[in-house]
């Protein structure tokens, strides 16, 4: 139980870090990155868990905690980024 409970901390704090670090990238309505990473987290630590038999908690945080940060990038919109005006070097 204490597991699901960590997982569930470390999704929401790799979403709403993700907004922190790089709000610009998150244009849509603000839920979707932290539910993002949220699902990511429990469902990367829940399968890690069955995975190793819950005999490895740390490597199931570990486990938790990248999936929660690769698929946190998923609804990210770089495209949409202001482009910089300053002088551009042509080749």
């Amino acid at each position: 139980m204490w597991e699901t409970i960590a997982f569930v901390l470390i999704g929401l704090a790799v979403g709403l870090g993700a907004l922190q670090v790089r709000p610009g990238l998150f244009p849509g309505p603000r839920a979707l990155p932290v539910g993002t990473a949220l699902v990511a987290a429990v469902l990367a630590g829940r399968i890690s868990h069955y995975v190793l038999d819950g005999r490895a908690p740390l490597a199931q945080l570990a486990v938790a905690a990248v999936a929660s940060l690769l698929l946190v990038s998923v609804p990210a919109r770089p495209d949409l980024l202001p482009k910089p005006h300053g002088r551009h070097r042509h080749v």
